[in-house]
Order: C-alpha cells, then sequence, then structure tokens
C-alpha cells in the first residue's frame, strides 16, 4: 500500500462534499415521499461509495485488481441495503424506486469518488429527472390505466359482499378478481372482521375518492386500503355524516 495519499486534501473534501450533495438531491425527493430510505441515508450510501473508491483507487499499487473488486462489492453490497427498503403490504409491493435509487446513487458515489464529475452530475440530473418528472407523467397518464386493488376491512355479516359490489357496479368499475381473508375475531368489536380484496378496473374519468365516499359509510366498514396505504377516513367519515344524514356508522 502507498504511504502517500496522491489527493490533496481540497480534493478529498471536494469529492466527499459533491458526494454529500448530490445523494442529498436524491435523497430529498425520496425523503418528500416519506419513503423507507431518504435524505441521510442517500448521503450516507454516496460518500461511503465515494470513501470506498477513493480508498481502491489511490492507495493500492498500480496494476493491483484490488480497486476493482472493491468497487463491485460495493454494487453487491447496496443489494443489501436495497432489499431493506422493498415493503409487501397487503398484496402490493412497495419500496421499488427507492431501491433502485439508492443503488443508483452508489454508482454517482463511486464515479464522484474516482474523480469523473461530468458524469456523476449527468446521472444525479437523469435521476432526478426520473423521480421527479417522469413520476408526475405516470401518475397522470399511466396509472389510470392500471388494475388496482381496493381492500375493505369490514365486520363479517350477511350481505356485505354485495353492499361493496353494488358501490363499484354503480360507479361501472369492473372486478377483476376478489380474495376473502379468513374471519379473524376482534374482541374490542365483540365480532369477526374480515378483509375482501378486490382487483378492480376504473374508468378512466372517476376518480377513487368518489369510491370511498360511497364505501364508508357502508354498515359494518372499518378500514379501506387503497393500492396497500390505508386512506385517512375522518374526510369521508364527514363526508357521509353531511351527505346521509340517516347512518351513524363511522368506519
Amino acid at each position: 500500500m502507498n504511504s502517500t495519499m496522491p489527493l490533496e486534501v481540497w480534493e478529498i473534501v471536494l469529492r466527499l462534499g459533491l458526494a454529500m450533495l448530490l445523494g442529498g438531491a436524491v435523497g430529498l425527493e425520496r425523503e418528500s415521499h416519506n419513503r423507507p430510505a431518504g435524505f441521510r441515508t442517500h448521503i450516507l450510501v454516496c460518500v461511503g461509495s465515494a470513501l470506498l473508491m477513493i480508498v481502491s483507487a489511490y492507495t493500492f499499487p498500480p496494476g493491483s485488481t484490488e480497486p476493482s473488486r472493491i468497487a463491485a462489492q460495493v454494487v453487491t453490497g447496496i443489494g443489501f441495503l436495497g432489499a431493506g427498503t422493498i415493503l409487501v403490504q397487503r398484496g402490493s409491493i412497495r419500496g421499488l424506486t427507492t431501491a433502485a435509487s439508492i443503488w443508483v446513487v452508489s454508482g454517482i458515489g463511486l464515479a464522484v469518488g474516482i474523480g469523473f464529475y461530468t458524469g456523476a452530475l449527468i446521472a444525479t440530473g437523469i435521476v432526478l429527472v426520473t423521480l421527479l418528472l417522469f413520476g408526475r407523467i405516470d401518475d397522470a397518464l399511466l396509472s389510470r390505466r392500471r388494475f388496482k386493488r381496493l381492500c375493505v376491512r369490514a365486520v363479517d355479516q350477511p350481505g356485505l359482499m354485495a353492499r361493496v359490489s353494488g358501490v363499484l357496479g354503480d360507479f361501472k368499475v369492473n372486478i377483476r378478481k376478489v380474495e376473502l381473508s379468513r374471519p379473524e375475531y376482534r374482541p374490542e368489536l365483540q365480532a369477526e372482521v374480515i378483509d375482501m380484496d378486490f382487483i378492480i378496473k376504473m374508468p378512466l374519468y372517476l376518480e377513487p375518492q368518489r369510491l370511498f365516499q360511497q364505501i364508508c359509510p357502508l354498515q359494518g366498514v372499518i378500514a379501506i386500503f387503497w393500492q396497500g396505504e390505508e386512506i385517512p377516513m375522518k374526510a369521508y367519515n364527514n363526508f357521509s355524516v353531511s351527505n346521509n344524514s340517516t347512518s351513524s356508522h363511522e368506519c
């Protein structure tokens, strides 16, 4: 190993500082969406990758294979961190984009560490455009055409499935698949609770909030999950009270 570092202190500070800025830029976008790996995680990954790249590039003798091996191990090791951000919730998978952002941030850190600033800056720009701009395009144009997952948690009672299906039918929602969970006894309710998991295809013009407004006041409904995320029920409770004064049920 070389006894002296060929880089000046200011250049080391520059590379690690740039890695912090670029990793933080991507992390802020993830943080704004309340993802498991956010601002600090992305900074740590990017700075750590840059540091390991500096160590591997400038502390081993010429001709050594260690630099490439260390860089490869960084990419492999990031896979375990990314896997920790992937969550399976009620049949839907979340965190794949965050895992991918962690992986690409490690690459940005490696590029900064070796001094490939242009590539690191361009890659960061592409990542931010993908997360910010393309995400909005996907939400606005593409997401409505996909199949959606609606889960209704309710007290098990006769006619429950028919009532929920009737609401979907009124809005011309096509039900492609339905799965029922096993009844689970809830002592606080003194009743059995089931989950009705629907795979549906919605008309392009239909906003999901209109479904929530009609399903919430149905007798026995406890909670609604849309694409794996629980829907805040207070707004729809208020809606049901103001638009259906005969119903005293709260979701």
